[in-house]
C-alpha cells in the first residue's frame, strides 16, 4: 500500500498562484495520466496558456498519475514556472523520503 503524498507551493495573494500537487509515492512514475483543476481569475484570457505551461512543467518532470490543483490570482508566467518547479521538487522529495 502506498503512503498518500501532497506538497504546495505559493499562496493565493494577487499575482500569485497556488499550486497542490497529491498522490500515492508509488506512483510518481509510470503510466497513468496526470488530473490537472485550474481556477483562475484570469481564466478567460489566459487559461489555454495557464494549462500549456502547467502541462509543460509536468511532461519535463517525468511524473504522471498525479493531482495538480491550481488556484490561479493572475500570476505570471515565470511565477507559475517557479511554483510548478517548487511543487515539483517537494512532491519527489517526499515520495522518496
Amino acid at each position: 500500500m502506498s503512503a498518500h503524498v501532497s506538497t504546495v507551493a505559493g499562496t493565493l495573494e494577487s499575482n500569485d498562484i497556488l499550486i497542490t500537487i497529491s498522490g500515492s509515492a508509488g506512483g510518481s512514475a509510470g503510466g497513468s495520466a496526470n488530473s490537472v483543476s485550474l481556477s483562475s481569475i484570469v481564466i478567460n484570457q489566459f487559461g489555454p496558456a495557464i494549462r500549456a505551461v502547467i502541462d509543460q512543467c509536468l511532461e519535463k518532470s517525468g511524473l504522471s498519475g498525479v493531482e495538480v490543483t491550481v488556484q490561479d490570482k493572475g500570476a505570471l508566467e515565470c511565477t507559475i514556472k517557479a511554483r510548478m518547479e517548487t511543487a515539483i521538487a517537494r512532491y519527489k522529495e517526499k515520495c522518496h523520503a
